[in-house]
């Protein structure tokens, strides 16, 4: 399923973008805290979160849900990063001027309108990563846009706003934050819907990020870029998709929720097809701990060890839809019990299309149906193994999810999985979910302002790209790389520092080719700091060290992120050799295998280049060693007169 091709222009595929990137301007955004993660020493608190009704009356659903969930939060203060502001005991100080002109410069460069005034509102939020229940965001700008492969993409708004706390640990009810997070600046730019396939969504996104990344004033790594997509098609609903961190992974994730949707729909077809209605689903829930007491099922005895019950629900003509695949590995099962999970807090649910299965037998099969006075020909089950409470809980979130299903596709905020599906976070916010922020003043954009913006506007690419190419000598395609890459501002000064002693495709290929092979082989290279590759490129320029040795020091460096090059060049043993001490390698080589050079000849260089790079490699440059070699095999094979 997963390899379907579909006509997405058919379908009426619509895809909006929120980037979140978070703004590299020293210190968070309500405080005077510096804006870094740090572990070590901390102070905790307890908080409990529970929603409010809005100025109008009404409670947002998102925070209902989250309320109803029945959690309660630890927070992690850190000494260094977090105040009384993180922990909502001081109210926050004024909107950060340095993150506030930038996203003022980027609204500038992306043609959207700048209000006159920014207000800061309220943005109810109780899944806990906030402690004061809400998160606060200003509306910078409306309007403009952004061009990706010759289409104008439009940018319908851009927000400065605090990034959440750090989850760091859950157990039961008790959702563990770290307070380190909260509080630095994200700028938020979000697109119209008129994205109209997952490759284009991607370029989108890729096209944003490598605009903000041409700022310079936006912070680098795993979790500071964050991409939410919304995705519908005809006739299914708007979802949400939060926390897609990977750029390749976004075109499977539009591509699996289209089928997601499609999917779905048949299932609401197939419902009404069958003659059901919604009222034919019901919470009428049956009794079966004793009829499945010596159960050999794993699950159902860890339930029923701990004093918890056993309950089934009569699904009426719903065989095989539970089974109903709606995603690669993902059945309508699988939907429900998302579901289950989070409005009920059960572990799961067991359902009739996949068993026999679960350790439950045949015989155990039939003697539920019966139980159940259900079809085994005709009618589906559910069953829920877990604490009565929880269980009763847990069935009644599936009969609400299953009524669902005659609508079709129900709009929710869903969470990206790694594999590109996605699973059930919450529903949708309604309006309720924004209010006025009344403990910081609107503020004023004033000329000034304005002015400071205009002076740190992004360069404009191709600006960047011809100075790449015409005053450095980059290829078109590794400059286009470069500029793509989220250490651009460290690629671009270290080529402006060693011009005169590197050329600018060495530097650039260390980030490029070096990094990402590095990445593909798993080596975590977020953790080298860039202190690590400016030492590297330094050694390179000083001619410590040759540029081979570039992917050994830096997966050291990787490993021990604190050690220095110079003490990892030292440790191993890569520091260059001399021309002369080259030569006496060379030559022990070419002796050692001289029935091979007599053999061959001069087509004996590739054998005694390899040899001579396993001594040699990152201690001189590759291209010197082979001239080298040519040189001391000619002298090896045809000797002048006075060295006979």
């Amino acid at each position: 399923m997963s390899e379907t091709k579909i006509d997405y222009e058919s379908l009426g595929l619509k895809v909006g973008l929120e980037i979140h990137q978070q703004l590299d301007v020293g210190r968070k955004l309500f405080c005077k805290c510096p804006a870094i993660l740090e572990e070590g020493e901390s102070v905790s608190i307890t908080r409990y979160l529970r929603p409010t009704r809005s100025e109008l009356g009404d409670v947002d659903p998102a925070a209902l849900f989250e309320w109803r969930r029945g959690r309660f939060y630890e927070y992690q203060s850190p000494i260094k990063s977090s105040c009384l502001v993180e922990a909502d005991e001081e109210p926050p100080h004024g909107v950060n001027h340095d993150a506030l002109a930038v996203a003022i410069a980027v609204a500038m460069t992306l043609n959207s309108h700048v209000f006159d005034e920014i207000h800061v509102m309220r943005k109810v939020v109780i899944d806990g990563s906030n402690t004061s229940g809400f998160q606060r965001t200003a509306l910078i700008a409306v309007g403009g846009w952004l061009e990706v492969n010759g289409r104008r993409i439009p940018i319908e708004t851009i927000c400065l706003e605090e990034d959440a706390a750090r989850k760091v640990g859950e157990e039961g009810a008790k959702v563990v934050y770290r307070l380190d997070r909260l509080g630095i600046p994200l700028i938020e730019i979000a697109t119209a819907p008129v994205i109209g396939s997952p490759e284009e969504a991607r370029d989108v996104a890729l096209a944003i990020g490598r605009f903000l990344r041409l700022t310079g004033r936006v912070k680098r790594g795993l979790g500071t870029i964050r991409q939410d997509l919304n995705v519908s098609i005809r006739g299914g609903a708007k979802t949400e998709i939060k926390g897609v961190q990977r750029l390749e992974l976004i075109p499977k994730v539009v591509h699996y929720e289209v089928l997601r949707q499609l999917n779905l729909l048949k299932v609401r077809d197939e419902l009404k097809r069958r003659g059901l209605r919604e009222e034919d689903i019901t919470l009428d829930p049956v009794e079966l701990t004793g009829l499945l007491r010596e159960s050999k099922s794993r699950v159902l005895r860890r339930a029923l060890d701990s004093g918890g019950v056993i309950l089934g629900l009569k699904l009426p003509r719903m065989k095989g839809l539970l089974g109903f695949e709606v995603a690669p590995g993902k059945r309508f099962g699988s939907e429900i019990a998302d579901y289950v999970r989070f409005w009920s807090g059960a572990g799961g649910l067991i359902h009739s299309d996949e068993l026999p299965g679960y350790g439950i037998s045949f015989e155990e099969l039939q003697a539920i149906y019966k139980a159940l006075r259900a079809s085994p020909e005709s009618d589906a089950f559910i069953i829920v193994a877990d604490d009565r409470g929880r269980a009763l809980k847990a069935l009644a979130s599936a009969v609400e999810r299953v009524k669902a299903a005659f609508k079709g596709v129900p709009e929710e905020t869903r969470a990206a999985n790694e594999d590109g599906t996605t699973r059930y976070m919450r529903p949708r916010p309604g309006a309720a979910r924004m209010y006025p922020e009344t403990d910081i003043p609107p503020v004023n954009v004033t000329e000034d302002l304005l002015r400071e913006a205009e002076k740190i506007k992004p360069e404009p690419l191709n600006v960047k790209l011809e100075r790449l190419t015409l005053k450095h000598g980059l290829s078109r395609e590794l400059a286009l790389e470069a500029l793509s890459d989220p250490r651009l501002d460290l690629i671009e000064k270290l080529i402006e520092k060693h011009h005169e002693k590197i050329p600018a495709s060495v530097i650039a290929s260390i980030f490029i080719v070096t990094l990402r092979g590095l990445k593909g082989k798993g080596v975590d290279v977020e953790a080298i700091p860039d202190e690590r590759i400016e030492e590297l490129a330094e050694a390179i320029a000083r001619g410590v060290v040759a540029k081979e040795a570039a992917e050994t020091i830096l997966e050291e460096a990787a490993k021990n992120p604190e050690k220095s090059v110079d003490s990892i060049i030292e440790t191993l043993g890569l520091k260059t050799v001399t021309e002369e001490e080259a030569i006496k390698i060379i030559d022990e080589t070419i002796k050692a295998n001289m029935e091979e050079v007599k053999a061959k000849g001069h087509k004996a260089a590739g054998l005694i280049m390899g040899r001579v790079m396993e001594k040699l490699r990152g201690k001189m440059d590759g291209r010197k060693v082979s001239e080298l070699v040519k040189k001391r095999l000619e002298h090896h094979l045809h000797p002048s007169p006075e060295k006979r």
